[in-house]
């Protein structure tokens, strides 16, 4: 993908040169890194690996050497659905959700896919609402779907975009 001039507007922004690059194995400590301090249960090394190994679409999203946020998608036959997307917490609430959004929806489109999918945890509303700023809509829910914490699960809203 070609790099993006400038990042969205942000009071305290300055320019910045983002581009992305495959997810390889050689930025895959830095993933990790970003994944442990995002999540309360991040994806293991293995689930990297696994989605590599299996020719998901993994892209990181980087300003200079600097990790700004990545995402991992799997084709389905005229669907997309999105596993990890992930901004690095000191660049979060500046609008780099909505690029990494913007990138797989180009990508799922140029790969003739229809449909976009996710799951959320029900609990996270900030997410949800920025799926639902870039046009994804509720279609239904998955009963314990994540792991939570104590050995609990959590239930996961399902969203969709019609591409």
């Amino acid at each position: 993908m070609s790099a993006l001039p400038t990042p969205p507007a942000t009071a305290s922004a300055t320019a910045v040169e983002a581009r992305f690059e495959a997810l390889t194995l050689a930025r895959l400590d830095a993933v990790l890194d970003v994944e442990q301090r995002a999540y309360s249960h991040p994806w293991t090394r293995g689930n990297f690996t696994d989605a590599l190994a299996s020719g998901y679409q993994a892209q990181v999203l980087m300003a200079g050497e600097q990790l700004l946020g990545y995402f991992v998608a799997m084709m389905g036959v005229d669907e997309v659905h999105l596993l990890n997307i992930t901004v690095t917490p000191e660049f979060q609430r500046q609008g780099w959700a909505r690029v990494l959004l913007d990138a797989l929806a180009l990508w799922s489109r140029g790969r003739g896919a229809q449909w976009l999918w996710l799951e959320v945890r029900m609990s996270n509303v900030r997410a949800q609402q920025v799926y639902e700023a870039h046009g994804y809509r509720r279609v239904g829910e998955r009963k314990r779907y994540y792991p939570a914490a104590g050995g609990q699960r959590e239930d996961a809203v399902v969203m969709s975009l019609a591409l």
